[in-house]
């Protein structure tokens, strides 16, 4: 081979990999911008730090082995704390010291009045994971806190920011909390528990432990001394798109030991937007109360 064609090969042969270099680049997944550990704790901060807010919310719940979506617009001030809830026709208000803690409820239906029903009563739970009092992030933060409390000093092998991704045209960081051992476990029951004082104090879900303890008919249907199974943690696997202006997040999906449980996705999020105290009346305009 002569000089001019071993130099005309050596410049092919760096040309190429130089290309192979660059396509390698072009895929290898970015190293994340933040840890987890600092990535929460911008989560709690920005949670602690909310007072109000609006937003559209899309939910999937796995009720009786099947999948069940709802749409619902939320209007939730947190301190003191008001809600204001549409869902399919259905409008809900609660406000903290007012109606003898009750909601008051417009079925939208038959019997066409209103009625003040209590939260964790079995009418405004049914079908339900979640009472109006865990709308919001507070609860997540609660869920949170447990997880990393269990994590204890091994935080980055349950808690890990895995890249970014855009919800809605945002850019969000992805974080996954991810419980490789989560299992059931028996637990007996103290005199004047019931299946949600037990689930806020463990920081799990109620109607997941209802749903697998099949004798158990609804969240009081417990007493003392009976022993149950709950798990030992909320899932065995939680997927967040974290806002990264708001550092709030906007799309939850959780996993248990049979796949999917909940999924809920927050639309058109106003954070720290004033409401006007009226919106927090039944007489307020567009309100059928």
């Amino acid at each position: 081979m002569s000089f001019k064609s071993l130099r005309l090969f050596t410049c092919i042969s760096i040309f190429i990999l130089c290309g192979v270099l660059l396509s390698f680049n072009e895929f290898r997944k970015p190293e994340p911008t933040i840890n987890s550990r600092e990535l929460i704790e911008k989560i709690f901060a920005s949670i602690d730090n909310v007072k109000t807010l609006r937003y559209s919310l899309q939910c999937n719940e796995r009720i009786k082995g099947r999948m069940q979506h709802t749409e619902s617009h939320v209007k939730l001030q947190i301190s003191p704390r008001k809600i204001y809830l549409y869902i399919k026709g259905i409008e809900v208000l609660w406000i903290q010291g007012w109606n003898k803690g009750d909601a008051l409820v417009n079925p939208g239906s038959f019997p066409y009045i209103d009625l003040s029903l209590d939260p964790y009563g079995s009418l405004m739970r049914k079908d339900q994971h979640h009472t109006i009092h865990e709308m919001g992030f507070h609860y997540l933060a609660d869920i949170l806190k447990e997880g990393m409390k269990r994590a204890g000093d091994k935080l980055d092998k349950y808690f890990s920011v895995f890249g970014e991704e855009e919800y809605e045209g945002r850019p969000c960081f992805k974080l996954a909390i991810s419980f490789p051992d989560f299992a059931w476990e028996p637990y007996t029951v103290k005199k004047g528990e019931n299946l949600t004082t037990i689930a806020r104090r463990l920081r799990i879900s109620e109607y997941m432990v209802m749903e697998n303890n099949p004798k158990i008919s609804n969240f009081n249907d417990v007493k003392e001394g009976q022993v149950i199974q709950v798990p030992n943690a909320y899932a065995k696997l939680t997927l967040l798109l974290i806002d990264k202006e708001y550092l709030l997040p906007v799309n939850n999906k959780v996993f248990d030991d049979k796949g999917v449980y909940e999924t809920y996705e927050y639309h058109d999020l106003k954070v720290n937007v004033p409401i006007e105290p009226e919106e927090f009346t039944k007489n307020y305009k567009g309100y059928h109360f």
